[in-house]
């Protein structure tokens, strides 16, 4: 059993005092304590959770969300009137207060989803939605942040709160068997076939933390900061007649009452935004999701799990590294995608960020790390979209930040972390993880919860898998979906030409000058 405050950061060392996301919290606690967490793996699991809870509103009540990628005809249960766009519309109709902030994107033709955001956009207000496209981002940032808020007005109780991963958007609607969401992405590289298998986690929260996940909406959407600078786009929204001006929110009730003993902090990341603007609730930037992971890291003992789309550069494989060297028996697992999304020159430039990540880890503990994809019953890879981290069965985050420099610096993410006073909800999602991707019954995974049990578990199930991949697949399929990945192999020169696209494009810096000369968070 662990005190929060052992792993949790406090407001000083949030680093933000132009927030209120933690008005609410007495002393420096910077977390709220009675909650209930429930995760939500697969985005079928959760579209079809969230489908019930918005249908369910009535005239009173509020629903807010974030979005960094949308698809107006995303069905949440796979059948026509689930679609996402008409799901909102007749909330609103009903009379309940909708509000949305989506992320304008970039232009589709650098592989961003700036048509189809929009879209949304604009068939969400067709039907008297207010959501906003918000592009308050760096220069070649994004909002990554993914959340749902919805409060009653009846009974608070039944307040929820939504974080994690999962967009609104097509190729998310996948479950445990991962054939993929027959709405499917078109852009997504080969090796993942015309309906891309897809993993993801969603954090549901029950209780006091609901209202801080609504002030993280209420501090974006009062934000006074311009919503887009280029007069080209604003001459465009008024000709298509788009509603670019926030209206008042209601007021914010109180906190929801009590719902279980999980102890809950969101971690977020905003960038220092530069040329004379700024967030008005984050001056400089907050950069709560690099402190609270680092803090966790360097806490951990015996074991890190970590599901990540990404785990890029020598910042993060830093942190895993120190962590290793001081603690011998610290073990680090880490599921990500075994190829990334892209191809070409896009493709090296991230391999090289895995690389550099891997490497680090590596060297401070070659027998103590493991790095593994994913493939599904059919051999075909599986996208790792999740991200959450589990350190020492205590410390548990789900949220939209990746392991890379841009999730710790650069785009608005959020994370929601718990600690659980009981020990029991850590240990139950790593385990159920395990139970996935070994191809076992839940309850036939509970010896694993001995750290090393689980990660000689892991490696003996994909040591089989690639050694019957290595013989053309004779003799039966051995159990699970784990295959072994290694630091990924560059020339030089590969190296050498991915470097710039690297450090500039897919995992630049957004900290304040004095930060990032000093190196710090």
């Amino acid at each position: 059993m662990s005190a929060p405050e052992d792993w949790l950061l406090t407001q000083t060392e949030r680093a933000n005092p132009a927030t209120r996301l933690d008005a609410q919290h007495p002393g420096e606690r910077a977390w709220s304590e009675g909650n209930l967490v429930r995760p939500l793996i697969h985005g079928a699991t959760y579209f079809a959770e969230l489908f019930e809870r918005i249908e369910a509103t009535r005239a009173g009540d509020l629903v807010l969300f974030t979005d960094w990628q949308g698809d107006a005809d995303e069905r949440l249960t796979g059948e026509p009137g689930s679609e996402v766009v008409k799901v909102l519309g007749d909330a609103d109709e009903r009379g309940v207060d909708v509000r949305g902030l989506v992320w304008r994107s970039h232009t589709e033709s650098i592989g961003f989803s700036a048509k189809e955001n929009a879209q949304l956009g604009r068939a969400l207000q067709r039907r008297g939605v207010e959501a906003i496209l918000d592009m308050r981002v760096r220069t070649g940032g994004s909002h990554h942040q993914k959340l749902v808020v919805i409060r009653h007005a009846d009974d608070p109780s039944r307040d929820i709160a939504y974080v994690g991963g999962i967009d609104l958007c097509y190729s998310r609607r996948d479950d445990a068997a991962h054939g993929g969401d027959p709405q499917a992405l078109d852009n997504m590289a080969d090796e993942y076939g015309d309906t891309p298998p897809w993993h993801d986690i969603q954090a549901a929260i029950t209780g006091p933390a609901v209202h801080d996940v609504e002030t993280v909406f209420r501090e974006r959407w009062e934000d006074p900061t311009t919503l887009r600078r280029s007069p080209i786009v604003v001459l465009h929204d008024r000709m298509r007649g788009l509603d670019t001006t926030p209206d008042p929110l209601p007021e914010q009730q109180p906190p929801p009452p009590p719902a279980g003993r999980h102890a809950v902090q969101l971690l977020r990341t905003y960038p220092d935004l530069r040329q004379g603007r700024d967030y008005k609730f984050a001056r400089g930037g907050e950069r709560s999701v690099a402190r609270g992971y680092t803090k966790a890291v360097g806490k951990a003992r015996r074991l890190v799990y970590v599901e990540d789309q990404y785990l890029w550069s020598g910042h993060v494989g830093n942190v895993f590294a120190e962590a290793l060297r001081r603690h011998r028996d610290l073990r680090v697992i880490v599921v990500v995608p075994m190829h990334p999304d892209v191809t070409g020159l896009d493709r090296n430039a991230q391999l090289l960020g895995r690389r550099r990540a891997m490497l680090d880890m590596y060297r401070a503990a070659p027998d103590r790390v493991a790095v593994y994809g994913l493939e599904n019953s059919a051999g075909t890879p599986i996208y790792v979209h999740a991200k959450t981290c589990i350190i020492d069965d205590t410390w548990a985050s789900i949220g939209s930040d990746n392991f890379n420099r841009r999730s710790w610096t650069h785009d608005s993410e959020l994370s929601s972390v718990v600690v659980d006073p009981d020990g029991d909800y850590a240990l139950d999602l790593r385990l159920t993880l395990a139970a996935e991707h070994l191809d076992r019954a839940r309850e036939d995974v509970d010896a694993l919860a001995e750290p090393r049990a689980m990660f000689d578990a892991y490696a003996e199930a994909a040591a089989a898998l690639d050694a019957w991949h290595a013989c053309d697949g004779v003799g039966p399929r051995p159990p699970g979906r784990l295959r072994r990945l290694e630091p990924p192999k560059l020339g030089v020169l590969q190296r050498a030409v991915a470097v710039a696209p690297y450090l500039w494009i897919h995992d630049p810096d957004g900290r304040p000058r004095p930060l990032r000369r000093a190196d710090r968070f």
